[in-house]
């Protein structure tokens, strides 16, 4: 058993060290402490690989988005701090609400169209996590609480893909990285309560 682990980690050493440092930088933001980004960031770059080895295209383009959007997400927290102390939720009103779904709608068509051209595989289900994946980015850099609901649907649906693309490994880490989106959700609506008492 020990041995087939070794040899697994050992052949899969990239896939490894993406699942480390993703689950550390998603455990640090279900925190709200600022050192999460650049552990995000080194998660990135990681997984731009892993999924362009895999032929998961839109998963590496995706990664470049994230790349962006985590260095975004650095200096808009970091900003955040800067002026306030500390990072505080801001809400995600129904306007923010329709407008994410339809962009990811919208990602998820276009994003889908160019993988069927280039030969990604599980192109179509690929795009619509990619493109969905880029709102709750986006949502997360913002500092809505919204974008731990949105992570627990896509994680789940992504636990599916990698089972069905043999990143058993990945799997793994996103089974746990909904229940970081969780923790993640509870402690940020619990930071919205007490930042709402304080106001009132």
């Amino acid at each position: 058993m020990l041995t087939s682990i070794a040899s697994y980690l050992s052949s899969n050493w990239l896939e490894a060290a993406g699942f480390l440092t993703t689950l550390i930088g998603i455990w640090l933001t279900t925190r709200r402490l600022l050192i999460c980004w650049p552990v995000v960031l080194v998660s990135d770059v990681l997984y731009l690989i892993v999924f362009y080895r895999a032929r998961l295209l839109s998963d590496a383009l995706l990664q470049i988005f994230f790349i962006a959007f985590t260095l975004y997400g650095w200096w808009h927290w970091w900003r955040g701090v800067r002026e306030e102390g500390e990072v505080r939720v801001v809400p995600l009103d129904l306007a923010g609400w329709f407008i994410g779904i339809a962009a990811g709608a919208a990602g998820s068509f276009a994003l889908g169209w160019l993988m069927v051209r280039i030969g990604a595989a599980l192109p179509h289900l690929d795009a619509a996590l990619a493109s969905y994946s880029l709102v709750g980015s986006w949502w997360q850099a913002r500092k809505h609480t919204a974008n731990w609901w949105l992570w627990i649907a896509v994680n789940l649906v992504y636990i599916g893909e990698y089972v069905y693309k043999g990143l058993m490994l990945t799997a793994v880490l996103y089974l746990l990285l909904v229940v970081l989106a969780v923790m993640g959700l509870v402690d940020w609506s619990r930071a919205t309560r007490t930042a709402n008492q304080i106001a009132a």
